[in-house]
């Protein structure tokens, strides 16, 4: 009874000492001003959860051998302390990489209207992370798994045989592991990327989230579209954003043969001119076709990014109907009708 109540002691002591410690280092993370320059703000509360329970871990470890139990107690106590150990490092391993990701991409704001470097930047690190995280679970487990013996000797015959197995999981998993390699093709070629304005499948949306195997499109009416990451290799899709933010907008108008042309362009330079959504730079009026009824007129504007682009086509198309329908409605698309017919005899 003295061993077990001495081992006991040993082993509340040394939890109680390590909970003192994670208090002392919990201190230290709050004050992280005192070690980082203000240019780079790294967030190391992430690191709370994980050593909360593991410096506690770590100083019930060291007295595992100093226990008075029975050999077998004592061994699996330590095992299962080591696989602890294992599991609570891993997790901490995760947040130190969602740390330094974060870290990093602080330094790029997405949220401003020229922010394709900084898209850029933020798919590479969050396409990388994601492939970290995966291999830093995959070593965790595997270094669990090699703890038991019986784990080991399977280890052993399934390496044996490891021609076999390779290729019996390529056929069952090419999709999955095509989505893989997909999503680092994705990181490296960047044909999208993180809020970039995309017209897929008929829908126009925004790349909101780019994942391992699928990437999420936000479509204009607030729905998502999940769709496999390997699509964005294979099937052509329209990237409004690929080099920069600006687009050009159109407007069509179909009028009759007697529209003033020159006072319509007058007005496009006048209703642009007036709205703060032109980004001053394109500014055209066009006739681009002409058919047996109506002329066409094509009005060209620019803007700053797709979602203004798509405001200012809307404003000019409004504007430019009212101006016609107040100066000009002879001008508005109409029938002709032409009778020879004889009077009354």
């Amino acid at each position: 009874m003295d061993d077990y109540l001495l081992s006991g002691v040993l082993i509340v002591s040394s939890f109680v000492l390590g909970w003192i410690l994670y208090l002392f280092v919990s201190l230290l993370l709050k004050r992280q001003n005192c070690f980082f320059s203000k240019e780079v703000k790294v967030d190391l509360g992430l690191l709370r959860p994980p050593l909360r329970f593991l410096i506690p871990s770590v100083c019930v470890l060291t007295v595992i051998p100093l226990l008075h139990f029975p050999e077998k107690v004592r061994l699996f106590t330590g095992n299962f302390i080591h696989i602890l150990l294992i599991v609570l490092s891993g997790w901490s391993a995760v947040k130190i990489a969602y740390i330094v990701r974060d870290a990093f991409l602080n330094r790029y704001d997405i949220n401003i209207r020229d922010n394709v470097r900084a898209r850029s930047v933020h798919t590479q690190m969050r396409v990388i992370t994601n492939i970290v995280v995966v291999v830093i679970i995959f070593l965790t487990v595997s270094f669990i798994l090699m703890n038991f013996a019986a784990v080991r000797h399977i280890g052993v015959s399934l390496l044996a045989s490891a021609g076999v197995l390779g290729i019996v999981i390529g056929f069952a998993a090419q999709k999955t592991l095509g989505n893989f390699i997909a999503g680092i093709q994705i990181a490296i070629a960047q044909p999208i990327r993180l809020d970039d304005v995309v017209i897929i499948e008929g829908e126009w949306g925004w790349i909101e989230e780019i994942a391992l195997t699928f990437v999420v499109v936000r479509i204009w009416d607030l729905r998502r579209m999940v769709v496999p990451i390997s699509y964005f290799l294979e099937k052509p899709f329209q990237n409004w954003t690929r080099t920069s933010a600006d687009l050009l907008g159109t407007v069509f108008i179909y009028c009759d043969y007697t529209v003033p042309v020159g006072q319509v362009r007058d007005e496009l330079t006048r209703i642009l001119e007036n709205s703060t959504k032109w980004d001053k730079k394109v500014n055209v009026l066009q006739v681009t076709d002409a058919t047996d009824k109506t002329i066409e007129l094509r009005a060209l504007m620019s803007a700053a990014d797709s979602p203004t682009a798509w405001d200012l086509r809307c404003e000019v198309r409004e504007k430019l109907l009212e101006f016609l329908q107040r100066r000009f409605p002879e001008c508005l698309p109409r029938v002709r009708i032409e009778t020879n017919g004889a009077g009354p005899q």
